[in-house]
């Protein structure tokens, strides 16, 4: 079931105390928008970098903490060899373009995912924006690329079965901050927020250990008409919710 659109929420309606820390976002119907015009893939993932552009703006003037977009998947990498080509170089492209706007909005800049498989120059340019964003404290924008959950969780079991069996951590004493310590978001906290755009009502391979508890925010908005005004009303809806987990309502009131 989709949720209601309809109703424009102001920023002035928002609860500051009651804003997610973390926000992740699937951002989803580039290629569908460019197909609805009439125009190629490559147009629809251009004009989704505005969107990407506005919502990291909207989130840092809104206090938001993290921000993680799920910028480009494992199976990604099965698409068409041009509409990667595209998606990298766009990528190359936009990170030297904004790198001057993360600045001055103070916005840290981090990814995750199987960064030695991107291409030589997409690595060397996030390495350059990284490492100048570093010490930025405002926000930590997070860009999952060639990002797979489940290879994530996989290799994390991997990692901490070698040092159970070099007896560098003993079977006894994995818990879930163990689990964290090895997960590529390790210096993140859990999605309290999850929004996916265009309609389609998946989780992709995105984040499943840390939105174990997070609220999930579906809209039929494709991803280059995504605006601060749909981020609000996304931030809106998370507000009315109850976050119980796993107590009664009578024990969180």
């Amino acid at each position: 079931m989709f949720l209601p659109t309809i109703k424009k929420v102001d920023i002035k309606d928002l609860n500051t105390k009651k804003l997610p820390k973390h926000i992740a976002i699937i951002m989803d119907g580039n290629g569908r928008w460019a197909k609805q015009k009439g125009l190629i893939r490559a147009i629809g993932h251009q004009n989704g970098t505005k969107s990407v552009r506005e919502t990291v703006e909207a989130c840092a003037e809104l206090g938001i903490e993290n921000l993680t977009l799920y910028a480009f998947s494992t199976e990604n990498w099965n698409r068409p060899k041009l509409e990667v080509d595209t998606l990298m170089k766009l990528l190359v492209s936009s990170l030297k373009k904004e790198i001057k706007t993360l600045q001055e909005n103070n916005i840290k800049l981090s990814a995750i995912g199987n960064l030695k498989t991107l291409p030589s120059k997409v690595n060397k340019e996030l390495s350059d924006v990284i490492k100048s964003t570093e010490n930025n404290n405002r926000m930590t924008l997070t860009l999952a690329l060639s990002y797979g959950s489940r290879e994530e969780l996989l290799n994390t079991v991997k990692e901490i079965s070698i040092k159970v069996k070099n007896n560098i951590i003993s079977t006894e004493n994995i818990d879930e901050s163990i689990i964290n310590e090895h997960l590529y978001t390790q210096n993140l906290p859990d999605v309290d927020l999850l929004i996916r755009t265009s309609g389609e009502q998946r989780i992709s391979n995105f984040l499943l250990w840390q939105i174990a508890y997070a609220e999930l925010y579906f809209t039929k908005i494709l991803w280059p008409d995504f605006t601060k005004q749909h981020l609000y009303d996304a931030i809106s809806e998370y507000q009315k919710r109850e976050r119980r987990f796993g107590k009664t309502s009578e024990q969180i009131s």
